[in-house]
């Protein structure tokens, strides 16, 4: 094809995507069902990990949990099976509708909760506990990658130990997670690979560098691997990234940014940024930011000068928002130490 010919339907496609952009914030797209699909949360102990839970227990789907912590991902799948005996309770009720509007109900029994205790830090555990979700659950459809830590120390005060571990957790984990359930989506060319990633993975501040850096690192394997299925045309897998602002869950209690400016960006709250992020993933949207005031700071960022952003940084109190939060974090541990004796 001649090239300004494939310039000019390039430039016409582009502007069509625009288009369709538009249309969506106009009339909001319908939303797909994942009913007794197997759905994967890593990190569902609790936090965003638990709310995802608990959203897809109420779409029906099946529930696979991964945790460090053993009781609490048992005190998710507790509240998952409560929702599913609710929503059994309430099929069995209803007065069931004839002919072409009979609904597609799963039945109660098929309604499932598996858990299981897993480090997605270490690779082998992952891989290893993938294969028994495969043998005894069946192959994923939907994979949240969501488990998450943070140091909490500025970067020379920090145990390479705690940087390793961030890194693991928050990017490496994505690439086992990926690598153990992808081959059986790209067979069947259907699927759903949900980044759970932060503001901190589009732009950063002061005093988390290991935080900030593993979130960059799953943003951008996100992109890439959603570039990677489009090149194999494997247009049935689909991909989310979710980014929201700050949000309330006590990971960074103490984050403060400037006080005048706080009631205008005040902390997310956690019902809403997963609400947010379940549309987005049940509408097959590529990305979404919470709230959507992040978009416009990421496209700021990457326009302006350096120090034009040092000095907006400064003026909205975001270059030290971090220092409350890992002053805290040193006092808990000085305490911690204190009361062991160390």
């Amino acid at each position: 094809m001649n090239i300004l010919l494939e310039l000019f339907v390039v430039t016409f496609r582009v502007l069509w995507a625009f288009v369709l952009a538009a249309a969506k914030w106009l009339v909001r797209p319908k939303e797909k069902s994942v009913a007794g699909q197997v759905c994967l949360i890593t990190g569902a102990g609790s936090g965003l990990g638990r709310l995802f839970a608990l959203e897809f227990a109420r779409r029906r789907a099946l529930l696979v949990l991964w945790d460090i912590n053993t009781q609490s991902n048992e005190e998710t799948a507790g509240m998952v099976r409560h929702i599913y005996r609710e929503m059994a309770e309430a099929a069995a009720a209803a007065p069931r509708v004839a002919g072409d509007g009979e609904k597609d109900v799963l039945p109660h029994c098929n309604l499932q909760v598996y858990t299981y205790t897993c480090d997605v830090g270490k690779r082998e555990n992952v891989y290893s506990t993938a294969e028994r979700v495969r043998k005894e659950v069946g192959e994923v459809s939907v994979l949240v990658n969501n488990a998450g830590v943070v140091s909490g120390h500025h970067l020379l005060e920090c145990p390479d130990e705690l940087i390793e571990r961030t890194m693991m957790v928050n990017c490496h984990a994505h690439f086992w997670t990926t690598k153990a359930f992808l081959p059986k989506m790209l067979e069947m060319n259907h699927g759903h690979i949900v980044t759970v990633a932060s503001s901190l993975g589009l732009f950063s501040t002061a005093g988390v560098e290991d935080y900030c850096a593993s979130k960059f690192g799953a943003v951008g394997f996100h992109e890439s691997l959603s570039h990677e299925l489009k090149a194999a045309e494997k247009d049935g897998i689909k991909t989310t990234l979710v980014c929201p602002y700050l949000v309330d869950t006590g990971m960074f209690r103490g984050c403060r940014i400037r006080k005048e400016i706080e009631p205008f960006l005040p902390p997310l709250k956690p019902e809403y940024c997963v609400k947010q992020a379940m549309r987005a993933i049940l509408t097959d949207q590529p990305m979404i930011c919470t709230p959507r005031l992040m978009y416009m700071v990421t496209f700021m960022k990457s326009i302006l000068p350096f120090e034009a952003v040092v000095c907006m940084y400064r003026f909205l109190g975001a270059d030290k928002c971090m220092y409350p939060f890992i002053a805290q974090r040193k006092q808990a541990t000085n305490n911690n130490e204190a009361k062991n004796g160390i």
